[in-house]
Order: C-alpha cells, then sequence, then structure tokens
C-alpha cells in the first residue's frame, strides 16, 4: 500500500490481494489516513483480488467519505467480484 497526499486529496494504490487477514490492518491506517481529506482516490493497478473484507472496506470507505472516493485502474479479475457482488451499483468506479 501506497499513499500520495495532493492538497485535498489522498491517493493509495493497492497491490497484492485484499483477504481477510491484511484488510483490518489497512482499513485502521486508511481511517487514520483520511482525515482531513476531501477527496479518496484508489488506483487499483496492482490489486489483483479482493476478498468480502475488501469489498466491505471499499463500502464503508464509501459512506466514510460521502461520495467522494473513486476508485479506478480496476482490472478484469477485480472488476468481475464487483460486479458478482452488486457494488457498481454502490461504488464509484472510474
Amino acid at each position: 500500500m501506497e499513499f500520495e497526499r495532493t492538497d485535498d486529496s489522498l491517493i493509495v494504490r493497492l497491490e497484492g490481494e485484499l483477504t481477510s487477514e491484511n484488510t483490518p490492518k489497512i482499513v485502521e491506517t486508511l481511517f487514520v489516513e483520511t482525515d482531513g481529506v476531501d477527496k479518496l482516490i484508489f488506483d487499483l493497478t496492482g490489486l489483483e483480488y479482493t476478498s468480502s473484507a475488501g469489498l466491505r472496506m471499499f463500502i464503508a470507505l464509501q459512506k466514510l467519505m460521502k461520495d467522494n472516493m473513486v476508485i479506478k485502474n480496476v482490472n478484469d479479475e477485480v472488476m468481475e467480484i464487483f460486479i458478482v457482488s452488486g457494488l457498481l451499483k454502490v461504488l464509484n468506479i472510474a
């Protein structure tokens, strides 16, 4: 996980897999890092897989950011998970 801050945004780059083992630590870190941020941008170029724990993380952060969250560069495998889970209607995926 990498962070890049701009004036009012936080870009989060995720790599590998989001699983029930690593997602709690990522969530803990993100809730601290998003303090004072107006826009949260996830770059999922390097994300290969997300479990339901990762999906819950995206939903929770979407609610926290009040629609000021964007997910971009989603590969086909992760996009399929978003589609099957019905989250395309909930998440802002560019």
